[in-house]
């Protein structure tokens, strides 16, 4: 199947294993880290409009509990088998995608830009096989002695999502027989082609032993790889019918003064995201004396430099965004606020944070002559 621009994505989640290496008596997936389910986790990073099917292969032990933990999230759970090549087997006859992604459901800290990235390379490439470049001294071992060393240059340890053109798939299992795989990239190698490689990540680690159960925080990329940026804007009112705030249409007996929509949300968060970047400031690339930038919708913009922020290899994975106004009151709409803020910046809408608050008649807000946003944006470094 050559690759078009519109395909169904379904996701498989191998979850039939027992956790006898991390000494649990059942299955690790339901041990609870943060608070719910390891499985949990996992699926929450896949509850994305991306993904239009979701099925889940579980021991037969275990259906009924992780089809409680899968109700919220739409899934199919089917009964997987003796070994993950069994168990994918299973779940394959019943997607209905023509895209389909595999995740070992103990890897809950991917992030959902590599699940789109994975995506987009299956679209690209017919298949993506999510691994990561060893950095450690690699080497073969007998008789507790050192055997060899191997070279560390072109290493990668593999990790999921692994995504493919299903019927591709299905035609390799088909052809499996009795033998047993460790993975899917594995079965494709031997029976397709030699498979796509999509650069993971470095926290998209396999839950195995008891201590990685027991962490007290998920890990996370620190140091170099996270910008934080602060935007603020100011916008008067004039004469008008509305506002636009975070890109969702207000009512009111009065516009805020601008040479684009106004949306002074919108506006802080752009400067925000340029300057994590270590870009120039809002004004530079959109001036307000540019007749193209008139009455010009600012989510697109921020969009814009959203893009602009990935080329210099960063995405955000936080915002967090503060507006002081007397008038309009605003706490009816802060849902559809963060649900349009998530979407124009591709990321869930529970890393948005949106709160409103008044000056207490103090200065130019307090007076009601204006409103104040404030933006601060956590970028994170792409891994490319």
């Amino acid at each position: 199947m050559e690759p078009t621009t519109k395909h169904k994505v379904s996701l498989i989640i191998a979850a039939a294993g027992r956790g006898e290496r991390a000494g649990y008596s059942k299955n690790k997936l339901l041990i609870p880290i943060f608070g719910e389910p390891a499985l949990w986790h996992t699926l929450k990073k896949f509850d994305i409009p991306e993904i239009k099917e979701r099925i889940i292969a579980a021991s037969e032990d275990d259906i009924d509990e992780i089809s409680a933990i899968a109700a919220p999230f739409r899934c199919k759970v089917v009964e997987g088998g003796k070994t993950r090549t069994e168990s994918v087997k299973n779940a394959l006859a019943k997607v209905t995608g023509d895209i389909v992604l595999i995740h070992d459901g103990a890897r809950p800290y991917l992030s959902q830009s590599l699940i789109l990235r994975c995506i987009e390379d299956v679209k690209k490439f017919k298949s993506s096989v999510c691994a990561f470049p060893a950095t450690d001294t690699s080497v073969t071992v007998r008789r507790e002695k050192i055997f060899s060393y191997i070279d560390r240059e072109g290493l990668y340890l593999l990790q999921t999502p692994q995504g493919f053109f299903t019927e591709n798939l299905r035609r390799a299992y088909a052809l499996t027989g009795d033998k047993s795989y460790p993975d899917d990239s594995s079965v494709y190698a031997e029976f397709i082609a030699p498979p796509h490689i999509t650069v993971g990540e470095r926290a998209n680690i396999k839950l195995t032993y008891a201590d990685d159960f027991c962490s007290e925080l998920p890990p996370v990329a620190c140091g170099e790889a996270n910008k934080i940026g602060f935007g603020v804007d100011v916008h008067a009112f004039c004469e008008g019918y509305g506002i636009v705030l975070g890109g969702v249409r207000i009512n009111c007996p009065y516009s805020l003064l601008a040479h684009s929509d106004g949306d002074v949300l919108f506006h802080a968060l752009t400067d925000a995201i340029l300057s994590a970047a270590g870009l120039k400031d809002m004004g530079y690339y959109f001036p307000d004396d540019d007749p193209d930038f008139e009455n010009a919708d600012s989510g697109f913009m921020c969009y814009v430099a959203l893009q602009a922020a990935k080329n210099e290899g960063y995405a955000p994975i936080n915002i967090s965004l503060s507006v002081q106004a007397e008038k309009p009151r605003l706490a009816k709409y802060a849902d559809e606020i963060v649900t349009n803020v998530a979407r124009v910046l591709e990321i869930d809408r529970k890393s948005v944070a949106f709160s409103a608050g008044t000056c207490e008649h103090l200065g130019f807000v307090g007076e009601g002559r204006g409103i104040t946003a404030y933006a601060c944006v956590l970028l994170q470094k792409i891994n490319r």
